[in-house]
């Protein structure tokens, strides 16, 4: 990606994931202190969103997510391999022992489908998180970045992605910033670690989840 194209506000999100990666790539020997790099990226996104929210509220924009609305919990979700560290390293810490057999079995099923979907049918795929409980999330303060950044402005654009997501030009109606700044700060998050030679990847997260859950979270 070049950073020549990138504007101010861009470059200002792509620099503080940078920063944040730069800590975790020298706290690689340190499993908590890594994690805590990853918290500190999701917790530098929660407080823009509460901010977005608030400013919304003031300004009588429409935000329609909360929680018990889990149209987006059914489609495609992708998370690089930290985030899927942090996500099963969560789960081990406060998932039970079935909680978690639950969650390994849920991903493995979904994943037997999805992996043998094309790129652009697993799009259109709509099937429950494994990690969705009674319409919500089960590790709701550990999701990925994907996860956090989605705000829908309008909840019948939602339900009709969700009831018809091979339409044509038929896709929910968000907030461009929180998808944004997110997406950049992921960005400089991995650039710094692959600059530090710690390979990352993006995983479907079924497929990244059942791994974690399977062989263990690694650095």
């Amino acid at each position: 990606m070049s950073l020549d194209n990138l504007t101010e506000h861009e470059k200002l999100f792509f620099d503080d994931g940078y920063r944040l990666g730069e800590q975790a790539a020298a706290a690689k020997s340190d499993e908590k202190a890594f994690l805590n790099c990853v918290q500190d990226a999701y917790l530098a996104i929660d407080g823009l969103i509460d901010s977005i929210l608030a400013m919304a509220q003031k300004q009588d924009i429409s935000v329609d997510c909360k929680k018990g609305c889990a149209f987006c919990c059914h489609q495609a979700v992708y998370a690089n391999s930290y985030e899927l560290h942090f996500l099963g390293n969560f789960i081990n810490q406060n998932f039970s022992a079935e909680q978690k057999e639950q969650a390994k079995t849920l991903a493995h099923e979904k994943n037997k489908i999805t992996s043998g979907l094309s790129d652009e049918d697993v799009l259109h795929y709509k099937s429950p998180c494994p990690l969705l409980k009674e319409n919500a999330c089960s590790a709701y303060r550990a999701r990925p970045m994907a996860c956090r950044i989605y705000l829908s402005m309008k909840l019948e654009s939602c339900v009709e992605f969700y009831r018809h997501p091979d339409k044509p030009d038929n896709f929910p109606l968000l907030l461009d910033f929180p998808l944004t700044a997110g997406r950049m700060m992921n960005e400089g998050f991995i650039a710094a670690l692959k600059k530090a030679d710690i390979e990352v990847a993006e995983f479907r997260l079924e497929d990244g989840l059942e791994g974690v859950l399977t062989h263990g979270a690694k650095l």
